[in-house]
């Protein structure tokens, strides 16, 4: 059994310690935001946040995380509040949406690094994740945002999408219960 703690939660996992990181989160876990692109690690989709660090969690096995503490895109921010996901929504970066997670992730790990206080070339560096409808010069202007908005610097008020009143986006939010091992 392999013991980790994901979203603040701890967990026993009842699977193969050789089992990658991203199929115990999405399999044993019920956690799907946390997406399957490549599984060689190239795409980032599969990112998370393992002990502070980006980590694209296809290339890691349970037995290689046992005793660390993950954080996947469901706990970032329950409420879409983090500054990077306000960000990515007020500067419409996502289109197709299957890389989001991944670079979100990707991002927020940038930002605690950087101190709020990325630049382009830190940006270019951290974002390796491959969006397939090349949304990459709006990742850049939304993280660039999103650092100001975490450092106080502004204020992002992002929109829901198209057609929904702002009151039902806010009831929308699903509340997520804790993780359960399998």
């Amino acid at each position: 059994m392999t013991s980790l703690t994901v979203n603040n939660q701890p967990i026993k996992y009842r699977v193969d310690p050789a089992t990658p990181l991203l199929w115990a989160l999405r399999d044993a876990s019920n956690l799907t935001g946390t997406k399957y692109g490549c599984g060689t690690g190239d795409c980032g989709a599969c990112t998370v946040d393992i002990d502070g660090r980006a980590v694209r969690s296809c290339t890691v096995s349970l037995k290689q995380v046992e005793g660390s503490f993950v954080t996947t895109i469901e706990a970032l921010s329950r409420d879409r509040s983090h500054p990077v996901q306000q960000a990515m929504v007020a500067e419409q970066v996502p289109e197709c949406g299957f890389c989001t997670p991944g670079i979100v992730m990707t991002a927020a790990a940038l930002l605690r690094a950087t101190n709020n206080h990325p630049t382009d070339a830190d940006i270019d560096a951290a974002i390796t994740n491959i969006c397939r409808c090349g949304a990459y010069i709006r990742l850049r202007k939304a993280i660039h945002r999103a650092a100001r908005a975490a450092r106080g610097e502004e204020t992002i008020v992002a929109a829901p999408p198209p057609g929904i009143d702002p009151r039902d986006a806010a009831r929308r939010v699903p509340a997520l219960s804790p993780p359960v091992a399998k």
